[in-house]
């Protein structure tokens, strides 16, 4: 039998088994981390949140710090999962997934995830590489190279003219102007 590739240049899942995610670790998890296995402890417990649903609603959410041997991570527990956790509980996660959180990695469980109780003990969590201290939100202007060139996109200031029926006080105001013809523009 052939040994299954390891595809982690391409974000695929590590040493996989065709159709089984992987067993990573916290240190191992990105921005891109989908169908993530792992076992974790949880560290602390913060206070419940409301936060405004989709649908209209309100949700409670909980941000626990949970890790492992290799670091930390915040994972957000939302609703119900909250009453399972307590500080020093191993949890299992199945087919987690990473969110970014105001730029900040979030592991969460979802609606297709599963997370227990855990009896597998784990060793003194490694406090000191927290995952979701790194900010991988994309600098204002900085997500293409443009060259040298100025990106027009965030230049201050009032619109330039564009000469096709609107003043510049209009164009504040959103008022088409009306031109008269111009002589050399009638046709006779």
């Amino acid at each position: 039998m052939a040994r299954p590739r390891d595809s982690r240049a391409k974000g695929g899942w590590v040493g996989h088994v065709a159709g089984t995610p992987a067993e990573l670790r916290v240190k191992d998890l990105t921005p891109a981390s989908k169908s993530v296995n792992l076992t974790v402890k949880v560290v602390s417990l913060g206070a419940p949140q409301s936060v405004p649903s989709r649908d209209g609603g309100t949700r409670s959410v909980t941000e626990a710090v949970v890790g492992d041997e290799t670091g930390t991570v915040i994972m957000s527990l939302w609703d119900d999962q909250a009453s399972i956790v307590s500080a020093g509980t191993v949890l299992r996660v199945e087919n987690g997934y990473v969110a970014l959180v105001r730029g900040h990695v979030h592991l969460n469980v979802g609606r297709y995830g599963r997370m227990t109780a855990s009896g597998k003990a784990i060793g003194e969590v490694d406090a000191t590489v927290n995952v979701s201290e790194v900010d991988h939100a994309p600098q204002r202007g900085m997500d293409r190279d443009l060259g040298g060139a100025v990106d027009l996109r965030f230049r201050r200031g009032p619109p330039a003219s564009t000469g096709y029926g609107l003043d510049d006080d209009a164009r504040a105001r959103g008022i088409r102007v009306k031109r008269r013809p111009r002589e050399r523009d009638r046709l006779y």
